[in-house]
């Protein structure tokens, strides 16, 4: 990764389309150049009446209308070539943020789990949005005014030094004070803190939003407004007090800034007078001082570009390094020599966690073993907070385990290419993620490459086929925002099809009937079983009829396997899972509303002893 920093950097970045840039460069210059044409049109216009002031009727007109006819293709030129130029430089920016955009997002999809759980979504959701569009901002915009400022002002200094030496000195004076004051403005230690305390309220602005719009349906449901909601209110006066902070700290800066560009008659002035009263009948230096006056002010415009440029610039820069410090983030690393599994028995060989080792946080598992074989259901059951997801998480390589090491058919996952063990692997979490697209394409994401009637089919599978074709537009339909929202047991179902479509050898299920109603839990059982033909199953199970013919069940208690077998032995064994077992059937039997019987607590017993 490289180690440049600020405008190094920034260069960097926009030197990926080194040939765009270097002719949008050469057209702003031309642009440049061509808009100080009718500036030089009108010092010979007026050259030529004052040489005949006394009988203007002896000044050649038909070269004061050629100039004319000069001035107005110098500023059309420029118009020209601007657009040229900015067209060029766009192309270059939105190809700049488009890789940027995907380098972003492919870096991100090998990051492990455990960076995108320590980072709020909204900073990553500002980085790959507002300060990638800085950077595009910079390149279209920024970079070609950087250039015709800079041949602009220095052409115009370079004019008026061959023309009068003193009255060049007095110009460049206020461009030296206006570039001091701004120096001091923009730089320091201190400036940088403020800019990167402004870009972390933001941040955090953008995380409470986030936050409050997801949690938008307990936020009615209990009567609450944006007040109340102290998080994402505090966050906006936070960010509103410090910008109001932070302008207030450039105003007095920016006024003397601005007042000392439009004096350069005041510095101009006395000079010219000076050297004028000393030669009053010098009719040569009197257009000289006229075209100085005319010209001078236009340095002005230039400079205040210069001002709002280095402004974005500062904001840029720490855009930049925000982009640098995701890009700078370790991904998971891929093996030099990747080999692949010749079957898939999952084995877990004295594996200890810890979701951040390098802090010496807390191990959430400690010393497990276990071996999930092929064509068999392995079932993770225990008290919440056991360690039963993490267990499960680590087999596609959410995260990397501290010690020990994890195996599919005798290969340790972190010699297996990341593609390689995502093919291997099907997910179904608890809480379902679609995304704001149609019903076909949320399915097809198991396979992209699947057939119209091999998705239809994995529906039917998963039992969702039937309610999809109610939907406005079938497997057309969009979901999300724009489209229909469906219930917790269809996305659900909708989460299976997309593992049946996959059909991976390795399937991890954290209780995918979970959000299913009585009337389909039967038929999502069914294609379960048939998904689960002749592969390594591994089962988180809160529902424990569900898991009642697995071939092997761990419990898990505190980040242990506290005891493994099937139902009936472990419920023989009188332990953890026959104490869970008689609270699941005792809670079955309950109702609202009424006080259980002792028929209930008899049935309960019944269940437990059997």
């Amino acid at each position: 990764m490289t180690h440049k920093k600020g405008m190094s950097r920034l260069f960097e970045i926009a030197g990926e389309r080194r040939g765009l840039l270097m002719l949008s460069g050469l057209l702003s210059s031309i642009s440049a150049v061509c808009m100080l044409v009718p500036y030089a049109a009108v010092y010979f216009i007026l050259k030529e009446l004052l040489e005949h002031a006394a009988e203007p009727s002896m000044a050649d007109g038909a070269m004061m209308v050629r100039w004319g006819i000069i001035a107005l293709c110098g500023l059309l030129g420029s118009l020209v070539m601007m657009y040229a130029g900015g067209m060029v430089s766009h192309v270059a920016a939105f190809r700049i943020l488009y890789g940027l955009r995907v380098k972003l997002s492919a870096h991100i999809g090998r990051l492990p789990l455990g960076w995108l759980n320590g980072t709020s979504t909204g900073a990553v959701k500002k980085t790959m949005e507002q300060n990638v569009e800085k950077v595009e901002t910079f390149i279209a915009h920024q970079l070609p005014d950087l250039v015709h400022v800079a041949v602009t002002t220095l052409f115009m200094i370079v004019v008026m030094f061959l023309l009068n030496v003193w009255l060049a000195i007095a110009c460049i004076v206020p461009i030296v004070l206006a570039l001091v004051v701004q120096t001091l403005l923009m730089s320091g230690s201190k400036t940088q803190e403020n800019v990167r305390k402004y870009h972390d309220s933001l941040e955090r602005m953008n995380a409470s939003a986030v936050q409050y719009v997801r949690g938008m349906p307990a936020i009615k449901v209990f009567g609450q407004t944006v007040q109340s909601f102290r998080q994402f209110y505090e966050d906006m006066i936070r960010y509103r007090d410090f910008c109001l902070k932070y302008t207030d700290q450039f105003q007095t800066g920016y006024l003397v800034f601005k007042v000392i560009l439009g004096s350069f008659a005041a510095f101009v002035l006395p000079v010219g007078v000076y050297l004028l009263s000393r030669d009053p009948g010098n009719v040569a230096f009197a257009s000289v001082l006229l075209f100085f006056l005319i010209m001078a002010p236009g340095i002005s415009s230039p400079m205040f570009k210069i001002m709002s440029l280095t402004s974005t610039l500062r904001d840029i820069r720490e855009g930049v390094e925000r982009i640098d410090r995701i890009l700078e983030e370790q991904p998971v690393s891929e093996p030099i020599h990747p080999q692949q599994p010749e079957f898939y028995d999952i084995s877990f060989d004295h594996v200890s966690f810890a979701y951040d080792a390098e802090a010496g946080s807390m191990e959430v598992l400690s010393d497990i073993s276990f071996t999930a074989r092929q064509g068999e259901v392995t079932a993770l059951v225990g008290p919440s907070g056991a360690g039963k997801s993490t267990v499960a998480n680590l087999v596609p390589r959410f995260w990397d385990v501290k010690s020990g090491a994890i195996r599919i058919g005798h290969v340790d996952i972190r010699d297996m290419a990341t593609s390689d063990l995502m093919n291997t692997v099907a997910f179904v979490f608890q809480d379902s993620f679609l995304f704001y697209d149609t019903v076909y394409n949320n399915i097809a994401v198991g396979r992209p490459d699947a057939s119209p009637e091999e998705v239809h089919a994995a529906a039917r599978a998963a039992q969702c086929h039937a309610f999809i074709e109610q939907l406005p537009q079938g497997y057309d339909t969009l979901i999300g925002e724009g489209g229909v929202y469906l219930s917790g047991g269809e996305e659900q179902r909708l989460a299976v099809a997309r593992a049946i479509l996959k059909n991976a050898p390795v399937l991890v299920l954290d209780e995918a009937t979970a959000f299913a109603d009585p009337e389909n839990e039967y038929e999502m059982q069914l294609a379960l079983k048939e998904l689960m033909q002749k592969k390594t199953v591994i089962v988180i199970a809160h529902r424990l009829s569900t898991i009642k013919d697995a071939e092997q069940i761990l419990v898990m208690e505190s980040g242990r396997i506290a005891e493994r077998g099937g139902h009936q032995e472990l419920i023989s064994a009188g332990g953890i899972y026959a104490r869970m077992w008689a609270s699941y059937l005792h809670t079955e039997n309950w109702s609202i509303g009424q006080k259980e019987g002792k028929a209930g607590h008899e049935h309960a017993a019944q269940h437990y002893r059997g």
